[in-house]
């Protein structure tokens, strides 16, 4: 019996959300406290989200592949 999966473009945006949301929530909110003067704070947060993007295009991508 074959097992028929059907539509899957849902879950590709889906990973795709995974992958590149927190990372953009993150350099917002560092944009955002960069203009507010608050450097040592927005610097860790653009950190975060380089980390977040380094490490969700390694595991999503790779279940992407």
């Amino acid at each position: 019996m074959i097992l028929e999966v059907g539509n899957l473009d849902g879950l590709a945006a889906f990973l795709f959300l995974i992958m590149f949301g927190p990372a953009l929530l993150f350099i917002i909110i560092g944009a955002i406290l960069f203009y507010n003067k608050k450097k040592k704070a927005a610097k860790v947060f653009m950190i975060l989200a380089g980390v977040y993007c380094l490490i969700s295009l390694g595991i999503c991508g790779s279940m992407m592949a």
